[in-house]
């Protein structure tokens, strides 16, 4: 399967898509003006990577904000992954800066939400 790379933007996030390295990640922003628009190939990506997925999963949330609309992609993504979740061992790493209350509350909602292991990872301010 192809990967799918895309750069961050001011406006869009890192996306790393690769079955054969086993590295699956979404950091930075996400505040794309058209969120379907931009998370529609992501989206067809993990369905295709679905009907044949490696035995085990990491999913790498490293986002530092969102916008309302992103997080309705988000949603569905994680909702694809635990559909398939009998066909891969699947887990969700949630990082935040230790200072975000928010990003860490999100985080625990989501994993609420998601019948998926789901580990929410505190990360330290940078000096």
């Amino acid at each position: 399967m192809e990967p799918f790379v895309k750069e961050p933007t001011v406006d869009t996030p890192k996306v790393v898509l690769d079955a054969d390295k086993g590295i699956f990640e979404l950091a930075q922003m996400s505040l794309p003006e058209d969120a379907v628009d931009f998370y529609a190939p992501i989206i067809q990506w993990f369905t295709e990577y679905a009907e044949n997925p490696n035995p085990k999963t990491v999913f790498d949330m490293k986002l530092e904000y969102f916008n309302t609309a992103s997080s309705k992609q988000i949603i569905q993504i994680l909702l694809l992954l635990q559909n398939f979740k009998d066909k891969s061992d699947i887990t969700v790493n949630w990082y935040y800066k230790e200072i975000d209350e928010d990003m860490q509350a999100i985080g625990d909602e989501y994993s609420q939400i998601i019948n998926l292991p789901f580990n929410l990872i505190p990360v330290a301010k940078k000096s």
